[in-house]
């Protein structure tokens, strides 16, 4: 354990996951660059802000470490994989299946956080738990419009608009 209590399996556990939302951050971005070429501006600005979140989501894990007295490394980030026949909807489902992992990611973090009796690490890691149901939640909530309107016409063009009203990532309260 370091200094501050935080177990060796943790920093290395902690400084994984800043990989897994960086490359998440990655991804959002490719994403958002392929949703520009196909003039879907608004799904483009929402991606774009995923980008910001994911970001700021690797951040906190990076000043947590810090705070703990841990060890900060950065891994090297994954290329993402962006299909540009696939459809809106299989770009979002993607996105949903991602969002998925990194939950599943987060979990397993907790878990090695009650395993080791870190509280600090506990308190962190809640916040990120619910963050991650609000994804999921937003990314279904895209597929269950894609699913109603289509890849085109008229109320496609009205889902993108309604995605490119969201605003900026909100201030990180924690």
């Amino acid at each position: 354990m370091s200094r501050k209590g935080l177990s060796q399996r943790m920093q290395v556990a902690m400084n994984e996951q800043i990989k897994a939302e960086l490359d998440s951050a990655y991804l959002y971005l490719a994403l958002s660059a392929e949703m520009e070429s196909r003039n879907l501006k608004g799904f483009a600005h929402w991606l774009r802000i995923q980008w910001e979140e994911e970001l700021a989501h690797g951040l906190k894990l990076y000043d947590f470490l810090l705070q703990r007295d841990a060890k900060v490394e950065l891994h090297a980030l994954e290329k993402p994989k962006i299909d540009p026949e696939q459809t809106t909807l299989e770009i979002f489902t993607h996105v949903l299946e991602h969002e998925q992992y990194i939950t599943s990611r987060i979990n397993q973090l907790y878990a090695l956080a009650q395993e080791d009796q870190d509280y600090g690490s506990q308190t962190l890691l809640h916040w990120f738990i619910e963050e991650q149901m609000e994804e999921e939640e937003s990314a279904r909530e895209i597929m269950d419009n894609l699913r109603l309107v289509g890849e085109s016409g008229a109320a496609l063009f009205l889902l993108d608009r309604e995605l490119g009203q969201r605003s900026d990532a909100p201030e990180d309260d924690g």
